[in-house]
């Protein structure tokens, strides 16, 4: 018996040799074998802190060191520098690679899986079917409309004590599927129906970032034999393919006239050259993406904006008062997207969240052939690269001093017509990434956030439930771990 428990009591002891050295410090210990690979374990479950601690020490670029024999040594940087010369200067050699395919394998051949002539693809026929459709802006403005008038307001009347997070998570499922399949699952309804495809994305996206530490034989493993993460990853892509099929299946046996976004979709990728893939599973692809960006980003940055509201409810009193001057007197459903445009504290309020909280919290990239960045570090085809979006909004040099505290006027900017918007360079502010592949849905997530902000803080004061504990969680979308639980009082009645 004792045989069987020396491996486990000696591993014991050099993760806590390593806390030890780390604590003396402040920088993860290179452990024989193992590596840094423990201490990635320790704090998976505060993993974005962990990683600013470290880079914060190592002036914003480390070298994380994996198992010897399981090649996943990782180059985390949160430089500015480094972040433009990848996504723009040097853009062609740093695709997204073989190794992010295979961890992101349930995303199939869709654009953010994609590289070169096949990503190109994407973009261009994405751009043009569906954001440059003629009728785009008006579909989306009725369709967000309809389902805050229909879902949102009906069930935050229905409950005053509420996870708001789960409320954006269903309100923008509900959305995306509106607008890509012309199909409204009613997930945002007073009796919260549980529907698998809306919450496998929670599962999938946890199990996804394990795929990045663990070696690739033992997620490989898990997998096979249906265990931990790689479980509910599984059931997660089966919830996915029977609700996307399903939905097709359904719009293929309507009798009207196929119209829609859907249909100028299908119709963009139709008998496009040099496509070889399966035209069904292909299409589920490209919607599963689309609704993985329309779904997440969008709710996670109104979980975190909201939040950051019941800590500063200062900002939800300016924020209220710069709607009332806007709509006159007139209800917040007049509002029109030109008129968003001109609510400049409540845009300041929301960069504030996506740059304290991006809703992508690490982003992956391997270079094609070896090279040079320009904070010196040398890489090759076998690096890992981990961009920090959450450790590059809480960098003093980046953002001064106060650069923790939730300031929307950090992005007020001052002309002769008065205040305006502060723009910021991308590889600064990366929330939407940049480069070639930034964020086409980026309009239409300010979009949808504006409209839903804009209607909640005009019925309501949001405070957080006493006692409620709101950190990140342990996934590779910056969800709350433990949901937004918040009390909600009526304007009319809300306490001061």
């Amino acid at each position: 018996m004792a045989y069987i428990l020396l491996p486990f009591i000696l591993l014991l002891m050099l993760i806590s040799g390593a806390v030890f050295l780390r604590r003396r410090n402040g920088l993860p210990i290179n452990l024989p074998l193992l590596g840094m690979t423990p201490e990635i374990i320790l704090n998976i479950h505060r993993i974005h802190n962990f990683v600013t601690d470290f880079l914060k020490l190592s002036n914003g670029t480390f070298l994380f060191k994996g198992p010897k024999f399981a090649n996943i040594d990782m180059l985390f940087t949160s430089d500015p520098a480094n972040i433009h010369y990848i996504l723009s200067k040097n853009f062609p050699n740093y695709p997204k690679g073989p190794d992010f395919r295979r961890i992101f394998d349930i995303l199939g051949n869709g654009i953010f899986n994609s590289d070169h002539e096949l990503w190109e693809l994407h973009r261009k026929t994405t751009t043009v079917s569906v954001f440059k459709h003629p009728d785009f802006h008006s579909i989306l403005e009725a369709g967000i409309k309809n389902k805050i008038d229909k879902g949102l307001l009906p069930v935050l009347e229905h409950y005053p004590e509420i996870d708001l997070q789960e409320i954006f998570q269903r309100f923008t499922f509900d959305s995306i599927c509106v607008l890509l399949l012309d199909y409204d699952p009613e997930s945002l309804s007073v009796d919260l129906p549980i529907v698998p495809c809306e919450k496998a994305f929670t599962d999938a996206e946890e199990a996804l970032l394990w795929r990045h530490f663990l070696p690739e034989k033992v997620w490989r493993l898990q997998k096979r034999f249906g265990l931990g993460k790689e479980k509910k990853l599984s059931e997660a892509w089966k919830a996915f393919d029977e609700f996307i099929y399903g939905c097709l299946s359904r719009k293929e046996k309507e009798d009207e006239e196929p119209t829609g976004l859907l249909t100028s979709l299908t119709s963009g990728f139709r008998g496009q050259t040099g496509l070889s893939y399966d035209s069904k599973e292909f299409l589920r692809d490209i919607i599963l993406n689309l609704m993985l960006a329309g779904r997440d980003t969008t709710s996670t940055s109104l979980s975190w904006f909201f939040y950051l509201l019941t800590q500063n409810p200062s900002v939800e009193n300016k924020i209220r008062k710069e709607i009332e001057n806007k709509t006159g007197g007139r209800k917040w459903q007049t509002l029109t997207i030109k008129d968003l445009e001109g609510l400049v504290y409540l845009h300041g309020g929301l960069c504030e969240a996506l740059r304290l909280y991006p809703p992508l919290g690490l982003e992956h990239k391997a270079p094609s052939e070896a090279d040079i960045l320009p904070t010196g570090h040398v890489v090759d085809k076998e690096t890992r690269i981990i961009f920090s979006i959450y450790s590059m909004g809480r960098m003093e040099g980046l953002w001064g001093d106060d650069c923790l505290e939730f300031k929307p006027e950090r992005w007020f900017s001052k002309g002769v017509n008065g205040i305006g918007i502060k723009h910021e360079p991308s590889y600064k502010f990366p929330a939407f990434h940049a480069g070639p592949r930034t964020c086409l849905g980026k309009e239409m997530g300010m979009i949808q956030m504006k409209m839903v902000a804009a209607a909640i803080i005009c019925n309501y004061h949001v405070e957080l439930v006493e006692g409620h504990v709101v950190c990140p969680s342990d996934s590779i979308i910056l969800q709350m771990k433990y949901g937004l639980k918040v009390r909600l009082f009526p304007i009319k009645t809300a306490r001061g």
